[in-house]
Parts: structure tokens; C-alpha cells; sequence
């Protein structure tokens, strides 16, 4: 007989997931249907993958990487300001909502800090942990909140590509800037310098332990979108052995960044990173104390039938908080 647990008795981590079925943050703009009539002039390159689908209705085959790929650069174009925007093949083609709830939800947490007040201005800086060839965080976080950004990337062509993206467009100029991480055993070491200060980090982490179960995951995700078995792993999202997998996959990785992270304890108000294995989050909070973290914060996010969650943490004690919040945050 299987045991069962009564709500009362659930962890807190636990009973967040089942509260809350989260749509869209309210202020990410891409809620309700694309307008792909008004994209498809944005971006040509569009044009020839815009039809309607089995209700009328005009859609794309989200299972064609070039269609997602053009779509992307159309609401790169439309809401931030992006003039130019590509990835080699192969590269991570990340979906655009979720990527803008990320910024929007991290926004946020940065406001509960800051006396309830949106923290803006290119004087905040962010490291964005694996920023990959498409960039997508720190566009969007500098055309929404005007932050500053520092990407990191364990691979040279991804941060390439990441830079060529910020040399063409005249509103990122100046406001992202690369490192390479040379030992991609490590996360902030050998990124942040000793007495650096950034305002926070976000993370997209490797959820995968190796390429077969990458594939699986795919399969099985492809397969429940099609609604009929997929036996080929056809990514419409692409992606690089390290955004993808790492050894041990999500929850070593996050552990790692955690462990890391209290050796850096005063260089960040904030961490973060996102979280896809809701089973994972017990060792990350069990970490997280052990280590001495002040405060931490998990917060669901999600799309469709996708459900992930952020998780945040600090160091600073409330004084400390405060004090970095009316030293670095406070509007001129």
C-alpha cells in the first residue's frame, strides 16, 4: 500500500507547487497570442513559416528550429529593441517568455529588497551565469529594467556570438560584457574578482546528467506536445553539450553554484538560479542553511504545462541588505 502524506503535514517547497499553477509574470509582454501578422513585417524571414493551423488560427511549427529561430529574432525586434540578432547552428534557441519571466521575477525580488521599489538603472549589474550565444537575458533585462550585464560562458564560440549580437545593436553597447570561464569545474571563481560587486545572478542551468538523457527528455516532451510516440529527438530547441547537460546534471551543478556562492558570500546582494526538478529542492535548501545563507526564496514560474521555479538567495543579513540597497540602488 502506498503511503500517502496529508497536505498540512507537506514541506512548504511542496505546497507552493501545488497552489499555485503560475501563468505569466504580469509584467512580461507576451502574454496572449503572438501578433504574427505585425512579425512577419518585422522580420521577412518569418513570412514563410506563418499559416493557419487546424482552428484558423495563425501559428508556426514550433517543431522547426529555423521557424522558432525567426520567430524569436521578430520578438527580439518588436519589444526590445534588438536590430540584430543570430546564433551559429547548433546553439541554445531559447524560448522568449520564459526567458522575460526569469528578469521579471528576479526584478521583483530585487524590489522586496529595495522598500518595495523596482531596482533600475544601468548602475545595477547582473551576472548572467552561461549566457550563452543568444544573449536573451541580458537584452532583455537592459531594454526593461536598463541593467547592466556580465555573461559568462565556458565555451569561446557562445560568447562570439554573444558579443557580435552586443557590437550590433547601439542600445547594448557598453552595457554587456563577457568572460570566459576556463574551468568549467567552476563557477564564480575565476569570473568574479575578489572584491567585485554585482547585484545579482541568474542562471539557466544544465538540466540533463549526460546527452542520452537530454535526448530522453526531449523525446518524452516532443512526444506529449505531438500527443503520438516521437522515436527521432529532432531538437526544435537546439543547444550545445554544456547548456544542455553536465555531469550529474541540475542538482549537482546548482550545488556546486551554492557551495561557490558562499565563497563569494559579500559580492552579491542576490544569487539565483532556475530550477527544473521540483525533487531537487530539498538538497538545495538543506545546502543552502548548511552554508549559512540568510535567507532564501523559491518562487514558481510557468508556461503551457511546463512548471519550473526560481530560487534565490542571499547572504546578507537585513542591515547589510539595506545598507547595499541605499548605497548602490537608490534612484538619483
Amino acid at each position: 500500500m502506498k503511503s500517502s502524506i496529508s497536505y498540512k503535514d507537506m514541506p512548504e517547497y511542496k505546497k507552493k507547487d501545488i497552489l499555485q499553477k503560475p501563468s505569466l509574470h504580469s509584467r512580461n509582454k507576451h502574454t496572449g497570442r503572438y501578433d504574427l501578422k505585425a512579425l512577419k513585417l518585422l522580420n521577412p524571414d518569418l513570412k514563410p513559416f506563418v499559416a493557419k493551423n487546424k482552428h484558423g488560427n495563425l501559428s508556426i511549427d514550433f517543431f522547426n528550429p529555423i521557424a522558432v529561430k525567426a520567430l524569436n529574432k521578430a520578438l527580439l525586434m518588436a519589444h526590445y529593441g534588438i536590430e540584430y540578432w543570430d546564433i551559429p547552428d547548433g546553439f541554445l534557441c531559447p524560448p522568449i517568455p520564459g526567458r522575460a519571466d526569469y528578469i521579471h521575477h528576479i526584478a521583483d525580488v530585487l524590489a522586496d529588497s529595495n522598500h518595495g521599489t523596482l531596482v533600475k538603472g544601468d548602475k545595477i549589474k547582473c551576472l548572467d551565469i552561461g549566457v550563452g550565444a543568444n544573449c536573451v537575458y541580458p537584452i532583455i533585462g537592459n531594454s526593461v529594467y536598463d541593467w547592466s550585464f556580465l555573461g559568462s560562458d565556458i565555451d569561446s564560440k557562445a560568447i562570439e556570438a554573444a558579443q557580435k549580437i552586443v557590437e550590433n545593436n547601439a542600445n547594448l553597447t557598453g552595457k554587456v560584457k563577457f568572460r570566459l570561464q576556463e574551468k568549467p569545474e567552476h563557477i564564480f571563481s575565476g569570473i568574479l574578482k575578489a572584491d567585485e560587486k554585482v547585484d545579482f545572478t541568474i542562471c539557466n542551468p544544465p538540466f540533463h546528467a549526460n546527452q542520452a538523457e537530454a535526448e530522453a527528455g526531449t523525446l518524452r516532451k516532443l512526444s506529449n506536445l505531438k500527443k503520438k510516440r516521437i522515436k527521432k529527438p529532432a531538437l526544435n530547441f537546439a543547444g550545445q553539450g554544456g547548456e544542455l547537460w553536465t555531469d550529474g546534471g541540475e542538482k549537482r551543478f546548482v550545488l556546486n553554484m551554492i557551495n561557490e556562492s558562499a565563497q563569494f558570500s559579500k559580492n552579491s546582494a542576490w544569487y539565483s538560479t532556475l530550477v527544473s526538478k521540483q525533487s531537487n529542492l530539498r538538497s538545495f535548501y538543506d545546502r543552502l542553511e548548511k552554508i549559512g545563507a540568510t535567507a532564501h526564496k523559491t518562487i514558481p514560474m510557468g508556461q503551457g504545462n511546463k512548471m519550473s521555479r526560481l530560487v534565490a538567495w542571499t547572504f546578507l543579513t537585513d542591515e547589510e541588505m539595506k545598507t547595499w540597497a541605499d548605497e548602490r540602488w537608490k534612484s538619483e
